[in-house]
């Protein structure tokens, strides 16, 4: 099955929330970390997150630089978790965010979409250019694996190059989109996506009908959502019949437990907090 068409199916069957394990180790309970090793300490954080949430998750985010910062311990915490991720067949996005050119990024490619580190989707950064993205389609074109690239971030400071005007009369991120669009093309699965999604952040509410108008063929992966300000009403902008798309959710879901005051209970805590996130944004689709 396209990779697409399977996340996809899953948003169809589990909703859209995307459960982010962007894992500090400062947000593991010290129940947990009490004789253990780093790498233990997250591993074992992160998988009983995974236990409690993947029925009611599309799939994973992994963001690298926590476990980078942490060295060897922190990789080794990295690798062990995309393995349990992929041992009971949940969608894994790579949060890289790589933009190089020509070798460099082919070897990113290798590392990341095979290997010890083998990861379903990546993120990517376009800004060198689109032969940044080149280097990676040949895992896209057969299907089995795919990306989101940056395109209408949620940051603020997405303005300062992504809203910039061209002589088209576009911005910068809508002459991305444009291109991402016409390279992955040939690509689109069953479901009526390309492998090749789009990030677009839901904080900006004002484009986001438009954004999902224009670009009807692109999935997305859509950041901002609770602790960035975006509500499951800006969201609902950016899907399409309740699909679409895949809403990250990282501290809001991993450090639900310290809103009441119950780190024995993270597990469960982060299960409540995503299925609260699942139903109230397909409510807001609905109205």
């Amino acid at each position: 099955m396209n990779i697409i068409d399977k996340l996809y199916d899953r948003v169809e069957k589990r909703g859209v929330v995307c459960v982010g394990l962007d894992t500090a180790i400062d947000y593991v309970p010290d129940h947990i970390k009490e004789g253990r090793s780093i790498s233990e300490a997250i591993f074992e954080f992160n998988k009983q997150i995974i236990d409690a949430t993947y029925d009611v998750s599309a799939c994973f985010k992994v963001q690298i630089a926590y476990y980078e910062a942490l060295g060897l311990e922190g990789l080794n915490a990295y690798k062990k978790t995309l393995d349990y991720l992929r041992s009971k067949d949940e969608i894994i996005i790579a949060d890289i965010k790589r933009g190089d050119i020509a070798a460099t990024a082919k070897m990113y490619a290798k590392a990341h979409l095979e290997g010890d580190f083998e990861a379903d989707f990546v993120t990517l950064s376009p800004y060198m250019g689109m032969d940044s993205i080149e280097p990676y389609m040949p895992y896209f074109e057969n299907g089995k694996k795919g990306a989101f690239v940056l395109v209408r971030t949620s940051n603020p400071g997405a303005d300062d190059i992504e809203c910039l005007d061209v002589t088209t009369g576009k911005k910068v991120f809508e002459v991305v989109a444009d291109k991402l669009s016409e390279m992955s093309k040939e690509c689109i699965g069953e479901c009526g996506y390309a492998p090749v999604g789009g990030v677009i952040g839901c904080t900006h509410v004002e484009e986001g009908k438009k954004i999902r108008e224009s670009y009807n063929n692109m999935f997305f992966l859509i950041p901002g959502y609770g602790a960035q300000g975006g509500t499951a009403e800006d969201v609902a902008l950016y899907l399409k019949d309740g699909n679409g798309g895949v809403v990250n959710s990282s501290r809001g879901i991993l450090l639900a437990y310290k809103k009441v005051g119950k780190p024995e209970e993270f597990a469960a805590c982060a299960r409540e907090e995503a299925i609260k996130m699942r139903d109230a944004i397909r409510e807001a689709v609905k109205r």
